[in-house]
């Protein structure tokens, strides 16, 4: 089944799950050739095809041409070969917030042949080294800004023997930046197999022992000659910007894979606030937007106060369930749609979209092309439409843990169970629930989390909202919805029942919140995802 390789350290195809355990693939992946290195396809072949002079990446106040980001990474990557003995198939750690340096190190490494493992700056020695061994990694790379837990990871470590620092504020002023200068501007790039290793991403959120999903060289073309190319309709001329963190693999397809792969700009933001962002459209006139729906809510209310977004074709929305009021106020203040969709690390990107044409509220919409889509029960049996039950998926991409015993409960017959509760409509759209433990069961109704979110953030107090199940004597749950209350509104008893009555009116009165807490935030991932399992520990 796998095709020839070019590692010389085969730890990443030796950990690969049984094949009998892989998802099915029903399109095959015959696209592309038997040797394929995603370090050269988005850099090097870039330059053959013309867009050398074309703006890559803008950062940190210094813009990059596709010719300059060649030259540098071919650079980093003779320092990794020649100066730090990096194998092909060796595991490479790189830390730091999104800059350009992180790509051009995470280019880098795969044009070296490595398999790259890319970490949230916040991460301290605990976690990484937890990663260190899961992935048995032998080098890091790291933001000099980072180095002390990145240190204090290595100086304990079975396995990590080399840590480099690299400036990531383009002041060149680190030991590899100045190691690489020194090295010629050509490297014949590690002649890596289609289906070796490329990255391997970390799942957010994961507890116990960490998860890492393996993705091949060939999987980062196809989420860009898939979704990029059908959904968003990329251009050269597009420039991009986002707040997902190069760490997941929803910031590096939308920041990263998918502007480099279309001779696109990428702008990248170490502190993306929607404040920074709108600074960022604004300036350069992005026209592709990657973020959380509770940043897209701050815009609006940017654009109120003049904020200029007029230059964005494409909002896209994920991570986070997309409330239907901030899709409709999107639409009406800009003409154009928000496009919901689903993803997963364990599929690498996103796989059920909205498109342009065809986009509509409180749906997340159809397979991209290439993906299948059913409802199923536990039992694995498809649901008919209009019943909720696991979203179970399969296309080019899918599953494929390394080394964890996790892989059975994830692929099961062939088909990615991603977690999330769906329902099919009778035209073949989907539509999200919940999270499998986003559902509450209050007195024997089972109840959505996220429709109740939706209610809640119809009504003008409202600014972010997050609702769970809280443990109750007599019904087992309620629902309990913890609040952030929009600029000019205090809490109360008496807001609080004007929140209730609001939801009550709006969907089945059974489902209103029967607990609110007013709180003047909500526990946030990097990537903007609400932290629901902090809230239901508190409860």
């Amino acid at each position: 089944m796998l095709g020839p390789t070019g590692h010389v350290d085969t730890f990443t195809r030796n950990e690969l799950p049984p094949v009998d355990l892989w998802p099915e693939m029903p399109l095959g992946n015959n696209d592309y050739p038997d040797f394929l290195n995603a370090g050269v396809e988005l850099t090097d072949a870039m330059v053959a095809k013309g867009f050398g002079d074309h703006v890559a990446l803008i950062g940190n106040g210094r813009k990059r041409t596709y010719k300059e980001l060649t030259d540098w990474t071919n650079r980093l990557a003779r320092v990794l070969v020649e100066d730090l003995g990096v194998q092909p198939g060796n595991r490479v750690l790189i830390r730091s917030a999104n800059n350009p340096a992180m790509v051009a190190c995470w280019l880098a490494a795969m044009k070296a042949g490595a398999v790259v493992v890319n970490t949230m700056p916040m991460l301290r020695a605990s976690e990484l080294s937890a990663i260190v061994d899961k992935a048995e990694i032998s080098h890091a790379l790291c933001d000099s800004r980072l180095m002390e837990e990145m240190t204090n990871c290595a100086e304990t470590s079975d396995y990590l023997r080399i840590v480099h620092a690299f400036d990531g504020t383009q002041n060149h002023d680190s030991e590899l930046d100045r190691m690489a200068l020194e090295k010629p501007v050509r490297f014949d790039a590690v002649q890596t197999g289609r289906d070796d290793v490329a990255l391997l991403g970390f799942t957010s959120g994961t507890t116990g022992s960490p998860k890492a999903t393996m993705h091949f060289h060939q999987d980062l073309m196809i989420i860009a000659d898939g979704y990029a190319k059908e959904i968003l309709g990329v251009t050269p001329e597009d420039v991009f910007v986002g707040s997902p963190p190069l760490a997941f693999t929803f910031g590096l397809g939308g920041l990263a894979i998918f502007p480099l792969r279309f001779g696109a700009t990428a702008t990248l933001l170490e502190n993306a606030s929607p404040t920074n962002m709108i600074d960022i459209i604004e300036k350069y006139k992005a026209t592709i937007c990657f973020t959380a729906p509770t940043a897209y809510r701050a815009m609006l209310l940017a654009m109120e106060e003049g904020a200029d977004l007029s230059s964005l074709r494409v909002a896209v929305s994920a991570g986070e369930t997309l409330p239907a009021p901030v899709y409709e106020e999107w639409k009406a203040k800009t003409g154009k749609p928000m496009l919901d969709g689903i993803g997963a690390t364990e599929m690498l990107h996103i796989f059920i979209s909205n498109r342009f044409d065809d986009s509509r509220p409180a749906c997340t919409g159809r397979p991209v092309t290439g993906y299948e889509a059913r409802i199923v029960d536990d039992n694995m049996k498809e649901l008919p439409d209009g019943e909720v039950g696991r979203l179970a998926v399969r296309g080019p991409t899918g599953c494929r843990y390394l080394s964890d015993d996790r892989q059975k409960a994830y692929v099961r017959e062939g088909w990615n169970l991603t977690g999330d509760s769906f329902w099919r409509d009778t035209e073949g759209y989907f539509h999200f629930t919940a999270r499998n433990d986003d559902m509450i069961v209050s007195a024997g109704y089972n109840i959505a989390g996220p429709e109740v979110e939706a209610a809640l953030l119809a009504h003008e107090a409202v600014a972010e909202c997050a609702v769970i199940g809280a443990p109750d004597e007599a019904r087992g749950h309620v629902v309990e919805a913890h609040i952030v209350l929009a600029e000019g509104f205090s809490g109360s008893d008496e807001m609080r029942k004007v929140l209730q009555d609001h939801v009550k009116s709006t969907i089945a009165p059974y489902k209103y919140p029967r607990s609110v807490k007013f709180c003047p935030s909500l526990p946030k991932t990097a990537s903007g995802k609400i932290q629901r399992f902090q809230l239901r520990e508190g409860a």
